[in-house]
């Protein structure tokens, strides 16, 4: 009886994270739409980017069509990222120190988008690469859509620490509702790659809408319901890549704790809930598995073990398989992350409550060589 319990819990689990998945849409290679593209104004808000600019610019300069005008807004860089905005032939503006209950990326993306002239606007992280098709794509999906046409792109990881993203990149897809076949019923947003017209940015009050938030993304299609308009969300693909924290183990650590508990609070509950059912029968399948081991090896009784070893190498080879399926759609991990899972969910672990600690107890997080304070009234950003 004990083995067909744990056995339809892990399933219902996996079954649920299916069905949040069920309708994951990949951003489309499309044909040039020349006419729209003429009115893109890219905006790119970039702090201490000098490494990663440069592949980004150079990922617009080869777009099968040319856009309008390419903003790069230096948010008080500390390296060369503005001499390689303009050495790339970029516009390059200074954000200034962001007024008081501004965080800096929000206000970068205003003075952006301030600044800019076209009709329609694309907001790209620098650590984003877009293929020579890609804005077809996007054209596409707001022609299709309008309103806000946000991109999660697919993660390129390179060195094997970066594997230890992958059930960041898992569950924010999982716990963004955004993928099921009805609307979602909390709007959700990708932030490294946001295009919508600018009618619609002004209508939804556009980033001085979201002015103090540090999931400026999530906010701004909060923002964009709250006017009636709708957001659509893809996953990059082959036409959309980013390869987040090259800096090193520090860097991803510090990005997700900056991310990942806040995003938690913003999820709708459905989804959040599927999410966590999906994590906890990954650590429920690792505990069991390993206690199961040690009672067959060493014979004796070990308290807590539930079910034969032979249904916890099962269930192993179920939640591995549909964790290589999902890490697929976002990112090129390697075969060994998703088959020796733990390593990674151990990370998870650590970061997540690393990031619970500094949002929810110690009110502030780091990013950037910056502190944003978490103050009743919304986030502070001190520079450093």
């Amino acid at each position: 009886m004990t083995d067909l319990v744990v056995a339809v819990l892990l399933l219902a689990a996996v079954a649920g994270a299916a069905w949040l998945l069920r309708d994951l849409r990949t951003l489309p290679a499309a044909g040039p739409h020349r006419d729209r593209a003429a009115s893109v104004s890219v905006v790119i808000p970039a702090r201490d980017e000098e490494a990663t600019l440069p592949g980004l610019l150079e990922s617009l300069r080869a777009l099968s069509v040319g856009v309008r005008e390419v903003v790069v807004v230096d948010d008080a860089s500390r390296d060369a990222t503005a001499a390689v905005a303009r050495a790339s032939s970029a516009t390059v503006l200074p954000a200034g120190d962001p007024p008081p209950g501004w965080t800096g990326k929000a206000w970068a993306c205003h003075v952006g988008a301030e600044a800019s002239s076209g009709d329609l606007l694309l907001f790209l992280d620098a650590d984003t690469r877009l293929a020579p098709e890609c804005l077809g794509g996007l054209l596409e999906v707001h022609e299709g859509y309008r309103g806000l046409v946000s991109v999660q792109p697919f993660h390129a990881v390179v060195r094997p620490y970066e594997q230890l993203s992958a059930y960041f990149n898992a569950v924010a897809v999982l716990a963004s509702g955004v993928f099921g076949r009805r609307p979602a019923a909390h709007p959700m947003a990708f932030g490294p790659c946001l295009l919508t017209s600018r009618a619609d940015y002004e209508r939804a009050g556009g980033h001085a809408a979201v002015r103090s938030e540090i999931l400026d993304d999530v906010r701004l299609a909060a923002a964009y319901r709250r006017a009636d308009l709708p957001v659509r969300c893809l996953v990059g693909g082959e036409a959309l890549r980013m390869r987040s924290y090259p800096g090193g183990l520090r860097q991803l650590a510090d990005g997700w704790i900056k991310n990942f508990a806040s995003g938690a609070s913003a999820a709708a509950p459905a989804p959040t809930v599927g999410a966590v059912a999906w994590v906890g029968a990954h650590h429920a399948v690792a505990v069991g598995a390993a206690l199961a081991l040690a009672q067959t090896l060493s014979g004796q009784h070990v308290p807590m073990v539930h079910g034969h070893l032979a249904l916890w190498v099962v269930a192993w080879l179920v939640v591995a398989w549909q964790l290589r399926s999902v890490l697929r759609s976002v990112g090129s991990f390697r075969w060994w992350t998703w088959l020796l899972f733990p390593v990674p969910l151990l990370a998870f672990d650590l970061i997540f409550a690393r990031s619970l600690a500094d949002t929810v107890v110690g009110r502030s997080v780091r990013w950037r060589g910056r502190e944003v304070r978490l103050d009743h009234d919304g986030p502070v950003e001190d520079g450093a």
